[in-house]
């Protein structure tokens, strides 16, 4: 337990097992760190990643047998796609096995399952080597590139005593080492290029503040990368957009004409790049970030520096020159694609009009989590992020993420209120940990958008083959399944009920679901289903 509190671990998530036995009771007597039992592996894995990422240190993870680990991969390659710190611990076979008289499978050992979608992937052998190898773990999901490390351990290692000296895991990596002569080459390009624009990324979010003093006094055009829309304020003058699915083109139009582009704390995804289409061959690219990969792929002029985003930016502001003058034309047009367009004509609930009011009510420090999903393009370009560490999404298009995610972010940040914003097909497939929330008292909010039709897909087969096939769903009657869960739930029919019931439920004590029936031809921001099929607007499904 020193251990872990050393390296302050403030929760396990597990769904508990008989793996773990002797550590359950410890953390039951541990004071500073609390087991959170969820109800399914997935939505323990997502919560896990969801603290990392909020708080950048790693929340630690429990897998018993095989089933449970194979259900929580899809959490840990979340945080090895996301740069989020994560430990598992993970059940592996006895060191001495024994018989089992209940008629259960042996355990089996799936550390190597992991190997591709983890940092490190380690194993203990004896009791002995369990401390150790629990600091490395701890120590190591936090260094260079951050990510999840699996340590394998044997279930009855746990109860046995050791007799090793016990070992330290780091709270934080160590500080970069000198960055003058880095710093003074990206100033240079910075000064010489005409057209300089940055992306950034999560791992930019604990520089926030010298980011926005960097971008003023160097007049740079910023953009968030994709669900990273909290690393730089989206109401900043500076602000050049995010680049995320199905954006307005003209948002592209500063990225577009760089000819230096500066990528901070962030890989450079697919979806980030366009399809990597940015940043071009013609454009010098400086990637910023300890433990950042530069593609074999990329054509051009590229240049690393390896080091922490905060005292990089530190040492830029010390050397580059000031220059407030660039033109900033790119801007004002992205503010204006930001401003939710008018819905008063539609009869039906607008998607629009669902972030609209989200935003109108809740506080300006909200921690809003999704999942993937055409209604998540909504919240993206309409919600405009403007505090610090308030969004928490997957970029690797998990579904099922935001209810767990928004259990965990609330447990870690009690006195901030937190949105889960769920498709329907993604409430169904984690929302049962809105019973967590109800057990450990975390009051969420989850807004299910309800359209009865798997959108992104319908939208393809449209494209596709002018016709849809197995897309629609029956209508949920979420409300009375959130009050079976234990939490209050509301039913949105109408435009005019939205505002109302949100405002109560942001002042409930309690977890709240809101479905909300919104209209199943309005499918992205830019897209209606009935344009693409050439035939009528599609009706709901019977409930």
């Amino acid at each position: 337990m020193r251990i872990l509190t050393e390296a302050r671990v403030r929760r396990v998530y597990a769904v508990v097992g008989e793996s773990f036995l002797e550590l359950l009771d410890a953390l039951q007597r541990e004071r500073e760190i609390t087991l959170v039992s969820a109800r399914h592996d997935a939505g323990a894995a997502f919560m896990a990643e969801a603290e990392g990422k909020l708080t950048e240190r790693p929340a630690v993870l429990l897998a018993s047998r095989g089933p449970s680990a194979a259900s929580l991969a899809i959490g840990v390659q979340t945080a090895y796609q996301d740069e989020t710190p994560m430990v598992v611990l993970l059940e592996t076979p006895a060191t001495e096995p024994v018989p089992s008289s209940s008629g259960e499978l042996p355990t089996s050992d799936l550390t190597a399952m992991f190997e591709s979608i983890a940092k490190s992937t380690l194993r203990v052998t004896d009791p002995d080597s369990l401390p150790g190898l629990l600091a490395h773990a701890l120590t190591t999901s936090q260094e260079g590139r951050p990510g999840p490390v699996v340590l394998g351990v044997p279930c009855d290692v746990w109860g046995m005593p050791y007799d090793a000296a016990k070992p330290m895991a780091r709270v934080r990596p160590p500080a970069s080492g000198t960055l003058g002569r880095s710093a003074d080459a990206v100033a240079q390009l910075v000064d010489e290029a005409k057209y300089p624009v940055v992306i950034v990324g999560g791992r930019a979010r604990s520089a926030r503040d010298e980011l926005i003093a960097v971008a003023d006094e160097l007049a740079l055009p910023v953009y968030n990368a994709f669900r990273r829309q909290d690393a730089f304020p989206e109401n900043h003058a500076r602000y050049a957009g995010h680049l995320g699915l199905g954006i307005p083109a003209r948002q592209l139009d500063a990225l577009e004409r760089a000819d230096l582009v500066v990528a901070l704390g962030t890989q450079l995804d697919e979806v980030t790049t366009q399809a990597y289409r940015y940043p071009t061959p013609q454009q010098t690219l400086v990637m910023v970030g300890t433990g950042i990969d530069v593609s074999p792929k990329r054509r051009g002029l590229t240049f690393r520096v390896d080091s922490e985003v905060e005292p990089f930016l530190r040492e830029l502001r010390a050397v580059a020159s000031p220059r407030t003058r660039r033109a900033s034309a790119a801007n004002a047009a992205v503010h204006t694609f930001m401003t939710p367009p008018d819905t008063s004509g539609n009869t039906r609930v607008h998607p629009v009009d669902v972030v609209r009011a989200l935003r109108k009510l809740a506080p300006e420090d909200t921690i809003v989590t999704s999942d993937a999903g055409n209604f998540a393009q909504f919240m993206h370009r309409y919600w405009c992020f403007t505090a610090p560490r308030s969004q928490l999404g997957p970029s690797n298009a998990a579904m099922g993420y935001a209810v767990p995610a928004a259990v965990a972010a609330k447990l870690t940040e009690p006195r901030r209120t937190v949105v889960a914003m769920v498709g329907d097909a993604g409430t169904l497939m984690t929302g049962q940990e809105i019973e967590t929330a109800v057990r450990y008292r975390a009051p969420v909010m989850v807004v299910v958008f309800q359209n009865g039709v798997h959108g992104a897909l319908a939208m393809h087969q449209a494209r596709t083959h002018g016709r849809l096939s197995g897309v629609s769903i029956p209508l949920t009657d979420f409300a009375s399944w959130a009050r079976g869960l234990g939490a209050a739930g509301y039913t949105v029919d109408d435009r005019e009920e939205l505002e109302p019931i949100i405002a109560s439920a942001l002042v409930r004590q309690r977890p709240c679901v809101i479905d909300v029936r919104t209209d199943p031809d309005v499918v992205t921001p830019d897209v209606r289903l009935s344009a693409l099929l050439g035939q009528a607007r599609p009706q709901p499904p019977a409930q």
